[in-house]
């Protein structure tokens, strides 16, 4: 009977763990590979800080805690082992919650660029739709006024796009409403400030 080899660069997820505690560059993990993360554009962090503030304000005193940019997303499957840094994300579970990264999340948003789009509408969809606590999956596009909304319902998941007016993020499960140019506040008068 052969056992199945690992690469040579592979790493263990206590490894990336460790190591990210050091690094001076921020790096996401994929089942024994560590990948380097680009920077971020200034609409990228007004949108992300929006709608973070907007949540972190809503959930005051609530067990729900929100989280911004630093802190992890844990994906597990089977043997495999994956850990992502969502931009926005609110965790209900304390049970889940470590001091570097969140096994439960029930709440993901991802601020999405043209060169990051595909990875977090197929790449992060299908990893973050593992995690049994989540409940909600958000997508808002930085280079347009547009947000996608991912819900499980029992097993299934369905899809709602914002338009570019008038409706709102809702996410019933934290009583929580956002409008789009509450999102959306600041980035043109910032972009054309640069």
């Amino acid at each position: 009977m052969s056992s199945l080899r690992r690469p040579s660069n592979w790493i263990s997820p206590e490894e990336y763990l460790a190591g990210e505690l050091v690094s001076e560059v921020r790096h996401e993990y994929f089942a024994g590979e560590v990948v380097a993360m680009a920077g971020a554009s200034v609409a990228h962090n007004i949108i992300a800080g929006n709608v973070f503030a907007a949540l972190h304000a809503h959930l005051a005193g609530n067990r729900c805690i929100p989280f911004i940019n630093d802190m992890k997303a844990h994906v597990h499957k089977r043997n495999d082992d994956w850990f992502y840094y969502p931009d926005v994300m609110v965790n209900c579970d304390a049970a889940g919650q470590k001091e570097y990264y969140c096994d439960t999340p029930s709440v993901i948003v991802e601020v999405m660029s043209p060169s990051t789009e595909r990875i977090d509408r197929r790449e992060k969809r299908w990893a973050y739709e593992m995690i049994p606590a989540l409940h909600t999956y958000v997508l808002v596009a930085q280079d347009r006024r547009e947000v996608t909304i991912h819900r499980r319902h029992g097993e299934d998941w369905s899809t709602e796009m914002l338009p570019e007016s008038g409706d709102a993020l809702q996410i019933p499960e934290l009583g929580f409403s956002m409008t789009l140019d509450a999102i959306y506040a600041r980035v043109e008068r910032a972009e054309r400030a640069g």
